[in-house]
């Protein structure tokens, strides 16, 4: 398994990519472990995480592209702490304002983080290597028979992003998980291009 400390040390390494920030996405699919994955990873590196879920909506799964840019993004490129409503989903409502700080590395963490408009702004994206049924009948579980109906409608909406916009094919790394830790993997991106840190002893690989 990869030893987490020589990979969090390796994204510390990376260039800044969002002004003073090294900003890394976890993506994959509803269900895969991102959100796990995401909590160990900050805590190894001391650093915030954003979750996606707090910028989506009932409406607009994935039409945050705005919101991240507007109150995320912007104000971390010029080195200010960003202000985010975070969407109450019980409440179906906006909350008040939450920081998050220019931190030396912050994550990104849901489906979709690794879209598009984001990758400009990454210093590294990472995908959660879980196939999408196996991960959808594991947030179905997660989530039990209450939210069934939003899960019909998820997985057709999730299905359909990954179509327009996918995001492995330009990870840098592919997180692995097993019963005793994570795998780091070379992401298809990495083949592409010969700029990429790589720990040998691990094995994991990150786009310089």
């Amino acid at each position: 398994m990869t030893d987490p400390d020589r990979a969090a040390d390796a994204l510390r390494s990376l260039p800044p990519s969002c002004g003073p920030v090294r900003l890394v996405a976890v993506d994959g699919h509803a269900g895969s472990g991102k959100s796990t994955f995401a909590a160990r990873l900050a805590a190894r590196l001391v650093a915030p995480v954003l979750h996606l879920d707090d910028l989506a909506t009932h409406e607009e799964l994935f039409a945050w592209t705005d919101r991240m840019r507007e109150q995320v993004l912007a104000p971390l490129s010029r080195g200010e702490a960003a202000l985010y409503h975070p969407y109450d989903w019980n409440l179906r409502t906006f909350g008040p304002p939450r920081e998050l700080p220019p931190a030396p590395v912050v994550l990104v963490e849901g489906v979709g983080a690794g879209r598009r408009a984001m990758r400009p702004h990454l210093a590294a994206l990472l995908w959660m290597e879980r196939g999408p049924e196996e991960s959808w009948v594991r947030g179905r579980d997660r989530d039990g028979p209450t939210q069934s109906a939003f899960w019909d409608g998820w997985t057709v909406a999730e299905t359909r992003h990954f179509d327009a916009d996918p995001s492995r094919p330009f990870a840098d790394t592919l997180v692995r998980e097993w019963p005793e830790g994570y795998e780091w993997l070379p992401g298809p991106s990495v083949a592409a291009s010969p700029n990429h840190i790589l720990t040998e002893r691990d094995g994991s690989r990150l786009r310089k």
